[in-house]
């Protein structure tokens, strides 16, 4: 990398895109790149020092970023192959790298954590970063949502050996990985479009497990149907919330807190107070605590670290949390999977029983909407009253027939409906909501605002 005194990179709003950003600029380098519109994320990191265009045009693209011999370019996958500007580059003789590449790179002499699965990595790998920070050891990490601690998705550390990373299975890129401590969450299938079938798609993650070094650990959750494949000079060690290795006793739950005891191979740490008080984040905490555990971060250090975790932004986040039994509750939550959705809508159940529950959900690309239709009206019809907006497409053509309507006409849910987004704000004016949840990862984020705004305006 020392060559390079600039890099650019095609689809740099993209939240992994976004920490690398940040690391090479405190590696003094120059940063520019191309986002296809702009966001909260672009807006932060124009201010921190990333030129940002929102054109193809490669005529943008800045003077010091033209030489092949001194600019390196970072693309993701979700930016398609006949974008102008990845032409050009290609076209002129720079080295471009896929964004797992140069993760790789960047991490190859660390001692990684990476947290692998289809649902639960950001969180996992997010409170494990927040340990070590908050422990004085110390990490870089490299994270996929922003964390409200820091609001950044990059932590950085000069000493630390350690890297936290979370290792992204989609295009297959966690195998650029080469984990000192490797966890897997969970393994439902997804990304199909890109695996082919739910055997290909543990085929992956049987590989990402062949990459971990000699000498460290696989940290597993149980029943799952992935069959490791380490080596002989690694050890593996079980999870879940109820037994394994590493699992919860004692669980407290009471006047919004969760308390609960954590037993290891070793001892028993007591009192784990969780900072997010969710169902689920019993189970990514045991994950996080886990993985730090077998790197020798102190007991008390992880403990007071997840009693201060305040999570990443669009995980289970609260954007109205008025007390008492008939206060307003607007939850946002990323959940794109329908694994991802069931467990948002059952904890918001377990949070407020007996409550009306609306979900607003905006489904992510068409060909998990397509494969996965059936799974994700169960999880909608668990809620009272369901609202969908159209498929956010990201990098995916439309596929015809895949449309939101094919999930919601098998909603059970006595209410459901569709609007687009254009009306979705009318429509909360003329609601009369009691507890709320929106879901996704399109751009419905960028609506959570005018949401907000409008819920708090009704009456009940």
């Amino acid at each position: 990398m020392k060559k390079f005194d600039s890099l650019y990179f095609v689809g740099a709003g993209g939240i992994g895109m976004a920490a690398l950003e940040r690391y090479f600029l405190a590696q003094g380098k120059r940063v520019a790149g191309y986002d296809r519109t702009p966001s909260d994320l672009t807006r932060a990191l124009e201010q921190e020092g990333v030129h940002i265009d929102y054109d193809e045009d490669p005529a943008l693209i800045p003077d010091y970023c033209r030489d092949p011999e001194r600019t390196l370019v970072v693309y993701t996958p979700a930016v398609r192959d006949t974008h102008q500007g990845l032409t050009y580059f290609r076209e002129h003789g720079f080295e471009v790298l896929k964004r797992a590449a140069l993760l790789g790179v960047v991490t190859a002499h660390s001692k990684g954590l990476c947290f692998a699965g289809t649902h639960g990595k950001t969180t996992t790998s997010s409170m494990a970063a927040h340990i070590l920070h908050s422990s004085g050891i110390g990490c870089n990490a490299f994270l996929g949502g922003v964390l409200r601690n820091y609001d950044s998705n990059f932590l950085l550390s000069a000493t630390s050996p350690y890297s936290v990373i979370e290792a992204d299975e989609f295009d297959r890129s966690f195998h650029h990985l080469h984990p000192y401590v490797a966890v897997v969450t969970s393994t439902d299938p997804d990304h199909l479009d890109i695996y082919g079938t739910p055997e290909a798609y543990l085929e992956g993650f049987a590989h990402f497990t062949e990459l971990i070094q000699p000498g460290g650990a696989l940290i597993i959750h149980t029943g799952l149907a992935l069959k490791p494949r380490v080596g002989k000079e690694v050890k593996t060690y079980t999870y879940s919330r109820d037994n394994g290795d590493f699992h919860a006793e004692r669980i407290r739950k009471g006047e919004g807190e969760i308390t609960f005891d954590l037993v290891t191979p070793w001892e028993t740490i007591r009192d784990i107070s969780l900072g997010v008080p969710v169902d689920i984040n019993i189970e990514n905490g045991i994950a996080a605590m886990a993985a730090c555990r077998l790197i020798d971060v102190p007991a008390d250090a992880m403990r007071q670290a997840m009693a201060t975790f305040m999570g990443p932004k669009r995980r289970f986040e609260f954007w109205i949390k008025e007390q008492g039994p008939q206060g307003r509750v607007m939850i946002d939550d990323y959940a794109h999977h329908p694994g991802e959705l069931r467990a948002s809508i059952s904890s918001v159940r377990d949070l407020y029983p007996g409550r009306r529950l609306t979900v607003i959900f905006q489904p992510h690309l068409y060909t998990r909407t397509r494969d996965f239709a059936s799974e994700f009206a169960a999880a909608l019809s668990l809620a009272d009253e369901v609202i969908m907006l159209p498929i956010y497409p990201a990098r995916e053509e439309p596929i015809p027939g895949v449309t939101s309507e094919m999930v919601l006409e098998q909603v059970t849910s006595t209410k459901k409906i569709i609007y687009s987004k254009e009306n979705l704000i009318k429509s909360i004016k003329l609601s009369n909501f009691d507890v709320l949840l929106t879901a996704g990862a399109g751009d419905i984020a960028n609506l959570l605002p005018q949401i907000c705004v409008e819920y708090k305006k009704q009456k009940r």
